[in-house]
């Protein structure tokens, strides 16, 4: 995956109404950058569940195509000012998100805490959904510190999850669910609250600013 070449599901958006109103810009945040991950097979799956839907513009962002220091600066080099301008403004263009994160030794990956602790107004007064994967808790661990984290930059976290324990054996080697019912259940609750509260959070915000 790009960032560069952000991908964008492919669907046929209904004409916006007053019953209809416009999709929600999604930012699919996927959080791994470890040597031989599994991340693109997660995230493959679920942009083809977003990709059934007209209510979400979707725009991957692939930490695997940013090179960011782990120190913190108020004032970055070029180099780094660079790197974020690949990122920042799809994350503040965004409506929503949703993390496809792994659990490592019962965390999330560094790359992600960096990506977050790097933006604030980006993630403020928008919901964030979560999808996972690892071993016997399917990710839900890293699942659990996010949402404090997330709640320290304003965010909403939506209470369904997507979750894959033992991620490996549950796809074959194209990348396909080998009993893909109950994941397919599970992310469209996911992605109907993330709606929700995707719509509810915008239109309350073009009515009144968000003050942190």
């Amino acid at each position: 995956m790009d960032i560069t070449n952000a991908v964008t599901a492919s669907v046929t958006t209904a004409p916006v109404t007053a019953t209809t109103p416009a999709p929600l810009a999604l930012a699919l945040v996927v959080a791994s950058d470890r040597e031989g991950r599994f991340a693109p097979v997660v995230a493959d799956w679920f942009l083809s569940r977003l990709a059934e839907r007209e209510d979400f513009t979707v725009t991957v962002v692939d930490l695997v195509d940013l090179d960011l220091p782990t120190a913190l600066s108020y004032n970055p080099s070029p180099a780094v000012l660079a790197e974020l301008a690949k990122v920042s403004p799809v994350l503040a263009a965004a409506d929503a998100f949703v993390v496809v994160t792994p659990e490592y030794n019962h965390s999330f990956p560094a790359s992600l805490k960096n990506l977050i602790d790097r933006h604030y107004t980006e993630w403020q007064a928008k919901p964030v959904a979560f999808v996972s994967y690892g071993g016997i808790s399917g990710g839900l661990r890293a699942v659990e510190q996010l949402r404090q984290v997330y709640a320290e930059m304003h965010s909403v976290t939506i209470r369904d999850t997507v979750s894959f324990p033992h991620a490996h054996g549950r796809f074959d080697e194209d990348g396909r669910h080998k009993d893909p019912a109950g994941a397919e259940a599970a992310a469209k609750a996911l992605l109907d609250q993330l709606a929700w509260w995707g719509h509810a959070l915008r239109d309350a915000k073009a009515v009144r600013p968000y003050g942190a």
